[in-house]
């Protein structure tokens, strides 16, 4: 039951609905921390903006602490704070090293350029059980590199890993002298604590002054309408507060590089006693400190899953940046096969990307017979104030991205095929006329010769013109194409083998509309009209006659066209037909027997 309650008392830090920040401004001074984005007021010892802003109009992350408990969480009594993982106990602390509530807020100054440019700010308070003269605490900063220690649940302590923070604030003098200093979490070299051997605190203290550290503890009443935290009135005395540029003396977060602080432990101290020792109450609050955000990239195709290769060139840039692509300046992304999912093959994933000012785009597709049509960012997580822009009327300049920290901008590009048209002419070889619809012709086209498959006819699959006598077929990757013609209209003979395997340019852009295809994407079909020949014979009552009949193509070398259809004609006693003929001189001999 015990061990359940002190769990419970872990919690997330909850972000406290508050007023949307409004831009940065020159405000008299008010305690504030040199460059601080908000102009918060860190030090004046309340929790009521005086111009700028303050606990009273900005989204804070609060824990509530268990106080006057003996199962409240407090690092055991007595143990050596050089340790990867103090141990943690139930105990009852003093009433003024007990906290009810913490809470934090952390911002990054948004300008690209300039003294504060990328610095990350830290504002912290606590609120104790009783007054305390002179308080102090510890607030160490965690990287969570090794994870969890042994034991803890999810949300619970995290080892203590090289590079690690510790801020040790003292509010003396009643708590208007406040003094702050920095220590390390090493794992080689001296020790604060002369006699324990690393991993430890480091030897190496920095103390900061009030150019990036500003604090004070109230010395007048809060009312509790005025209290946002816990809304309960307090004494002076009850609360404390502080602001740290934690970019400037102290490169905790150096600017311009990437660094994140997943979790803060706070830790109430004995007045005047050392940095690592006499902790009381503690509070583990789990709320992201960073100065770097996440850039997603993913590419689409229209229809989805298109197998193609297009390359994107980008300023992403950050000394600890990584991206699923491994090169954030030049990449290729391709959807292929993916039917409405994303995979690693069309994502460029960079993390830990400094705050700033950047541009992806897109390189050329139309060498690759693409077009770029949307670009869209809407799906961005931008909770910190990051945007995007993007010039609907030029896509090709990309999207640009203004990262801030602790946010993900996720852009989708999204590529439709460049299509042209092509057509197909039909006509006869008497006349040029063209020939009409509906009149039974087919034609296939591939992008290698030999067509053989019937893909297009000018009954409707096509869209055909009975005035032009035209096939035009739409849709079409550009390139080459090669056309055959697979049956001829009715009423008309095959094309001369000549017209077979045409080879057409298919141009994108064009279509069979408003944009048709021009005559490098035009294959013409000659066809020669045919005609029936008949030639009848019957005695003429005598019974004594007979005769033979015999056509020959005189245009082609009196070539005998056979009798296609020698069955006689009714009331004919004998009789040749010949069929589909094309036009020509053709002879036919008819022999009598006297």
């Amino acid at each position: 039951m015990q061990e359940g309650t002190r769990r419970a008392a872990r919690r997330l830090g909850v972000a406290v609905a508050a007023i949307a920040l409004l831009g940065a401004m020159t405000l008299p001074s008010f305690a504030i921390v040199p460059g601080s984005p908000s102009d918060f007021e860190s030090g004046d010892g309340n929790m009521v903006a005086s111009g700028g802003h303050d606990w009273n109009n900005v989204p804070f992350d609060h824990v509530s602490d268990l106080a006057q408990s003996t199962i409240d969480d407090s690092f055991t009594p007595g143990q050596k704070q050089d340790t990867t993982c103090p141990s943690i106990e139930g105990h009852k602390n003093p009433n003024k090293d007990d906290f009810t509530d913490v809470a934090s807020y952390s911002e990054t100054h948004p300008d690209d350029a300039g003294a504060f440019a990328g610095h990350v700010y830290l504002y912290g308070a606590t609120i104790r059980v009783a007054a305390n003269g002179n308080a102090s605490e510890n607030v160490e900063l965690k990287q969570g590199l090794n994870g969890l220690c042994p034991g803890e649940p999810e949300g619970g302590l995290l080892a203590r890993t090289p590079g690690d923070k510790l801020i040790a604030i003292d509010y003396l003098s009643g708590g208007t002298a406040v003094h702050f200093h920095v220590l390390t979490w090493i794992d080689s070299g001296a020790c604060f604590v002369a006699n324990d051997a690393p991993p430890c605190w480091g030897a190496t203290v920095l103390e900061l002054t009030n150019v990036d550290a500003e604090g004070a503890v109230n010395q007048a009443t809060i009312n509790a309408v005025d209290n946002p935290i816990n809304g309960q009135r307090l004494v002076a005395g009850k609360f404390a507060e502080f602001g740290i540029d934690l970019s400037g003396q102290s490169n905790i977060i150096p600017a311009g590089s990437c660094e994140a602080f997943p979790q803060t432990v706070w830790e109430s101290r004995s007045s005047g006693s050392s940095f690592v020792s006499s902790t009381k109450d503690i509070s583990i609050e789990n709320s992201l400190i960073s100065n770097c955000g996440q850039v997603i990239i993913h590419k689409h195709t229209d229809p989805r899953g298109a197998d193609h290769a297009f390359r994107f060139t980008s300023d992403l840039a950050g000394t600890e940046i990584t991206c699923s692509q491994s090169t954030a300046t030049a990449f290729s992304l391709n959807d292929n096969g993916n039917a409405s999912v994303d995979n690693e093959a069309n994502t460029q994933d960079c993390t830990d990307v400094p705050t700033g000012a950047y541009n992806v785009s897109e390189d050329d597709p139309s060498a690759a017979n693409y077009a770029l049509t949307a670009i869209d960012c809407s799906a961005s997580d931008t909770s910190n104030g990051s945007s995007t822009s993007i010039d609907s009327n030029d896509l090709s300049a990309g999207v640009d991205i203004d990262l801030h920290a602790g946010d993900t901008i996720e852009c989708t590009f999204t590529n439709t095929p460049i299509t042209g048209a092509l057509t197909i002419l039909k006509e006869s070889t008497k006349t040029g006329n063209p020939l009409v619809a509906n009149d039974g012709a087919e034609f296939c086209y591939d992008t290698s010769t030999g067509c053989s498959t019937t893909t297009v006819t000018d009954n409707g699959t096509g869209d055909e013109d009975s005035a032009t006598g035209s096939v035009c077929v739409s849709g079409l990757t550009p390139g080459t194409y090669y056309l055959n013609e697979t049956a001829p209209p009715s009423g008309y003979g095959d094309a001369d083998a000549s017209e077979a395997d045409q080879a057409v340019t298919v141009a994108g852009g064009t279509d069979c509309g408003d944009n048709p295809p021009g005559t490098g994407a035009t294959a013409t079909f000659t066809n020669p009209p045919l005609a029936d020949i008949q030639v009848n014979y019957r005695d003429g009552g005598s019974g004594e006659t007979s005769a033979t009949i015999d056509c020959v193509d005189s245009s082609n070398g009196d070539a005998d066209l056979g009798a296609n259809d020698a069955t006689a004609a009714s009331g004919w006693d004998t009789s040749e037909t010949n069929t589909d003929l094309p036009p020509g001189t053709y002879t036919c001999t008819v022999v009598i027997d006297p």
